[in-house]
């Protein structure tokens, strides 16, 4: 998400109609629409939105940009790497982790992705962080036809697998029954598999795991060199079957894993090394951890070295009363979870395309999609934000000429760094009252073109009052997606006021730019609240005895998810309900009225009466289940569902069945907090659901993750009821 979006003050020019020399007569005016029936709509007319509009976002100071590549191609199925085989710059292969490897021309005219291998049928890809993960192209592929790839097995719970697979047909395929089992991994969670492998300048085989997951590293593993979990391995698998030891593995004495360390770890210390790579111009090995609560790290890998996890979380420590650092290596870079959730590695760029990047490592992040290069700044290397996007980054890929590709696993596609043709844009009003969205005499009042509403099921906010409206450009409509959602054009606002009491504290801008891009902003008002400054990078602030999370940007979009369709709350179930608009005093059905008034693109698919609607949480009117489910819905599936960027396959959509929700009298894959024979969700047994200790607590395994300091007792009260009732999942 990016803070520095420029605006533009919009103002009308009075425009004089002239009776001329030919004395003919003006133009009619056209008639007026007649007003919607009173009852039927909340308002007389779609308001004028002349000012509260989403104009271009800043980019980055280096002039780059990314665009999509490759369109002609469908899109991918939750893809997770790019690669193309050693000396052939004329394919790509792409991993999708359900288990299939896509292969496709290398030019724009490309509309076809062949399947080059599928082993489905084999992968265990039910847990999010499982599947098919890594793929690796012998240096000699052009010849012996091998290639290796990292996957996950049924287990308990699951069994991680590198094999070696070949192609008999002059590599256009890999043949499934090929397979030769290289090593496997037993994995005591069904997280942190790492997965990444590839052969380096060496000539060995590396292959990557994370520290056995649940969270926290209860196991101790990334400080443990007796097994391979929280480490990067080093094997020959040119030399004796299935593998060889490199002479100077740093463990390479040990006849096997035990006290005296593994023979196949190169380096340690690591808690989720998702994606890595090697520099094409130097041979280093750079790599991207993922963090646990706070910090994410870049690494620069050194033969034998600690990386510290889980003793230190980035460079700060994990744990303040086990935190002896000695011989542990610093990070390269780091970044706060204001500024994203998951890092993803990615390459040290070496094209020809964009100067001001050679030799910067580029890297992302899952959540918040944003994406930086470590640039020299004349005094070392320098973390530069270079994007900010909406784009699930999973992967990045890099050509035989060193230009660098973008992975989105939401949308599927590919993208591509490129040099920006668009001059710099002025950030986003630092004042609120400079935005055109609120009152010119008035700055807690919004603009005249936006419209107010309110959702049947709020979200949890620490106690705050909300208010809540939205804008869209003139001309522009909202459609409805098969899910109920909408969909805003480009240059579409939302705002939403919070205020403790009286007390107006925070105003939130979410605004759909040009381009595409959701952006959230968020400003902090004066205590005379005369008018709210912009906050940049996130803040607290206390009030009485209760500390106020202002968001950054990055953290708006780990909640306004690509999965839930970014705009939360703005859908069918959650506005179909009466609401009395002030401007006419009217009270009448939301849907109705946005219908009557023409903002949607096409007519409601019927009468509110028989379209879905949330229960409101809190009307002890209102059936428990429907109640509950709402809550969960709200609170939780934005990014609990398909697609959303929770490490768990829990789906908590109020129109999934408890039954395939994944959740019920599901064994919690993430650690049981302590409680014994744990479930997500126990029917009958609220002391046993996971569910409910998440929500009590407001640490690091806390839920929500973020944005609250005060924990919601109405919505644990509820759910302890429902899951008390359960009687069962069906």
């Amino acid at each position: 998400m990016n803070r520095r979006i420029g605006w533009l003050a919009l103002t009308l020019a009075a425009l004089a109609a002239c009776g001329g020399g030919g004395g003919s007569s003006p133009e009619p005016a056209p008639p007026e629409p007649e007003p919607p029936p009173p009852g039927v709509s909340g308002l007389d007319a779609r308001p004028a939105n002349r000012t509260c509009v989403a104009l271009d976002r800043a980019g980055s100071t280096l002039a780059i940009a990314i665009e999509p590549v490759l369109t002609s191609l469908p899109a991918f199925e939750e893809p997770v790497a790019l690669r193309q085989a050693p000396g052939d710059d004329a394919r790509w292969f792409v991993l999708e982790r359900s288990g299939r490897v896509r292969v496709f021309a290398n030019n724009e005219a490309a509309s076809s992705t062949p399947v080059f291998i599928d082993i489905t049928s084999r992968v265990d890809s039910g847990p999010q962080e499982a599947g098919l993960l890594g793929i690796a192209f012998h240096p000699e592929f052009s010849t012996n036809g091998q290639v290796f790839l990292s996957y996950t097995r049924p287990g308990a719970p699951l069994v991680s697998f590198v094999s070696r697979f070949t192609s008999f047909d002059g590599g256009q395929t890999l043949d499934p029954a090929s397979e030769e089992v290289i090593l496997t991994l037993e994995q005591p969670f069904p997280n942190h598999n790492g997965g990444n492998i590839d052969f380096g300048p060496d000539g060995f085989l590396y292959i990557g795991f994370g520290d056995g997951g649940s969270g926290g590293d209860p196991l101790g593993n990334g400080q443990d060199t007796s097994n391979w979990f929280g480490a990067l391995l080093r094997i020959d698998v040119d030399g004796a079957a299935p593998y060889a030891i490199p002479a100077d593995n740093p463990f390479a004495a040990s006849a096997g894993c035990g006290a005296g360390g593994c023979p196949e770890i190169y380096a340690w210390g690591f808690r989720n090394p998702w994606r890595w790579s090697f520099d094409s111009g130097t041979g280093e090995l750079w790599l991207g951890d993922v963090g646990q609560a706070q910090w994410e790290e870049v690494d620069r890998i050194e033969l034998g070295g600690n990386y510290g996890w889980n003793v230190r979380e980035g460079a700060h420590c994990f744990n303040a009363s086990t935190c002896d650092t000695t011989g542990l290596i610093d990070p390269v870079a780091e970044y706060p979870h204001a500024g994203g959730v998951s890092i993803t590695g990615g390459y040290v760029y070496r094209g020809p395309d964009i100067p001001a990047l050679a030799g910067s490592f580029i890297y992302g992040d899952f959540g918040s999609g944003t994406i930086w290069g470590l640039v020299d700044d004349g005094n070392g290397l320098a973390p530069r934000e270079l994007a900010k996007t909406n784009l699930g980054i999973s992967a990045f890929g890099q050509d035989a000429a060193g230009e660098i590709y973008v992975v989105d696993f939401f949308g599927g596609g590919i993208h591509r760094l490129v040099p920006a043709a668009t001059p710099p844009v002025e950030p986003v009003a630092d004042q609120l009252s400079a935005t055109g969205c609120v009152a010119a005499v008035d700055a807690s009042q919004p603009a005249a073109g936006l419209i107010p509403y309110v959702i049947r099921a709020p979200f949890h906010s620490d106690g705050a009052d909300k208010q809540r409206w939205l804008a869209i450009p003139d001309g522009t409509t909202i459609a409805i997606d098969g899910e109920g959602d909408f969909v805003f054009p480009a240059g579409s606002v939302l705002m939403k006021h919070f205020s403790l009491g009286e007390r107006l504290i925070e105003t939130r801008l979410f605004m759909r730019h040009p381009d595409g891009v959701w952006a959230g902003y968020s400003y902090e008002w004066a205590d005379d609240m005369s008018d709210a400054t912009l906050v940049d990078g996130g803040k607290t602030r206390v009030f009485g005895n209760q500390t106020w999370i202002y968001p950054s940007g990055a953290q708006c979009l780990e909640c306004h998810t690509a999965a839930a369709g970014f705009s939360l709350g703005l859908e069918v179930a959650q506005l179909n309900q009466d609401f009395t608009y002030p401007s006419t005093g009217r009270t009448a059905n939301q849907l109705a009225t946005l219908d009557a008034v023409a903002l949607f693109d096409s007519p409601l698919a019927g009468e509110p009466d028989d379209l879905p609607q949330l229960a409101d949480p809190f009307d002890a009117s209102m059936p428990l289940d429907d109640r509950a489910r709402a809550y969960l819905h709200t609170n939780c599936a934005q990014c609990h569902r398909p697609g959303g960027p929770a490490p768990t396959a829990l789906d908590l959509r109020h129109d999934t069945s408890l039954r395939d929700s994944n959740g019920c009298d599901a064994v919690p894959a993430n650690g049981d907090l302590g409680i014994a024979d744990a479930r997500i969700i126990a029917p009958g047994a609220p002391e046993r659901s996971v569910l409910l200790e998440r929500m009590r607590r407001r640490d690091a395994a806390g839920m929500p993750p973020l944005a609250t300091n005060l924990v919601d007792e109405p919505g644990i009260a509820l759910l302890d009821e429902w899951i008390a009732m359960l009687e069962g999942c069906g």
